[in-house]
């Protein structure tokens, strides 16, 4: 039931596996606070002297001395994630995180109908996990991850429980399992800061192993009991942070290739002829007034004495340099092909993308401007 919930919750962040990927490319850290919601963990206690159940009508305890199961459950509390990882920049990225969970205990419910004792303490949770990300663009301002992962978890447990009978118990030790978790998330880019971006996270936690753990009894002066055995255990955490592309330099401007003198005696080149094609935000696809534009210039350059076409791609810039980059570099091939579609020959055409550089019209950093967002088809 637990793990059904868990899916269900990253099933509502994800996306479509066929959307396009937001590259996060190289190193990159993070850190994460938030609220964490434990799951209720069953408890059982291993055999102690038996009692004369007269004697003590509130304990629990029946006969031959077995101790009370039950259940331990928890209120919302706090939880915490530091991480660094590596993005391969094709959406992919490996994440090696160091988590904190805090469960507080809330009460303390006994089997047999016996109801429930105050209970105070709580268990903190700790350990690394390997968490494997796919990070999603859908061109909208923010972009959904989807990610999983396993690893090693201490739990350090630490509680009290009385009754109205002066019997009391605590529960004390640290003890580690295996978990896995699942996690689903939202991340915006912050335009003031290449690089920064604000993330909202859902994490499901699951320690495979029950655990034991030592106890002391106080049963009105004096009996101990033994090992207390803590079922598995699992929570839910919300969390909000910040994550840092490492390294993140702006893109090189393109080198300007020397031209040569022309000779004196060599006619004026005709003037080169320049078609200007838009794109929508963070798309390479073509509108239709672009594939118009496209044709016109695949038209002109068989009726001029055309010897190169260049189709030079550029971005806003409302990305990181690196993913500007690469969209520019698309955005050119989607026009190269569109005018070896209307009858240009390859070997005619160079296409190149620039990134952000080159502003038709000049902005700051994360301004989307459409004139900006544009292939450059120029004739020579």
């Amino acid at each position: 039931m637990k793990l059904r919930l868990a899916l269900a919750a990253a099933t509502c962040l994800a996306v479509p596996i066929l959307a396009q990927a937001q590259p996060v490319t190289g190193p990159y850290v993070s850190a994460e606070g938030g609220v964490n919601l434990g799951n209720s963990f069953n408890y059982a206690y291993s055999q102690i002297p038996a009692i004369p159940l007269p004697t003590f009508p509130n304990l629990g305890l029946r006969p031959g001395g077995q101790a009370p199961t039950g259940k331990f459950v928890t209120r919302p509390s706090y939880a915490g994630d530091i991480a660094i990882g590596y993005g391969f920049g094709n959406g992919l990225r490996v994440q090696l995180d160091g988590d904190f969970l805090r469960n507080t205990i809330n009460k303390d419910n006994l089997s047999g109908g016996l109801g429930s004792y105050p209970a105070t303490g709580g268990m903190n949770t700790y350990g690394p996990m390997v968490n494997v990300l796919y990070d999603m663009s859908l061109g909208l301002p923010v972009y959904p991850y989807v990610g999983a992962g396993a690893g090693y978890q201490w739990a350090r447990f630490e509680s009290h429980i009385s009754d109205i009978s002066s019997y009391g118990h605590t529960v004390e030790g640290t003890r580690g399992s295996f978990a896995y978790d699942l996690i689903a998330g939202l991340a915006y880019p912050l335009p003031m800061v290449p690089g920064l971006s604000l993330t909202a996270e859902y994490r499901f936690m699951q320690l495979t192993a029950s655990r034991n753990y030592a106890s002391s009894s106080v049963l009105l002066g004096g009996a101990s009991g033994g090992p207390v055995k803590i079922g598995q255990q699992s929570s839910h955490s919300f969390l909000v942070g910040l994550r840092y592309q490492l390294f993140n330099a702006p893109a090189p401007a393109p080198a300007v290739a020397p031209v040569a003198a022309p000779v004196a005696a060599a006619p004026a080149p005709a003037p080169a002829r320049t078609y200007l094609v838009f794109f929508d935000w963070d798309k390479a696809s073509l509108t239709p007034r672009a594939t118009q534009i496209i044709a016109q210039a695949a038209s002109d350059s068989k009726t001029q004495a055309t010897t190169t076409i260049d189709v030079n791609g550029y971005t806003d810039t409302s990305g990181t340099p690196v993913y500007n980059q690469g969209l520019s570099v698309r955005r050119a091939k989607a026009v190269a092909a569109q005018l070896v579609t209307d009858g240009v020959p390859a070997s005619e055409i160079t296409a190149k993308g620039f990134g952000d550089t080159n502003l038709l019209v000049p902005t700051g950093p994360g301004v989307r401007e459409p004139q900006n967002r544009r292939v450059e088809i120029v004739l020579n």
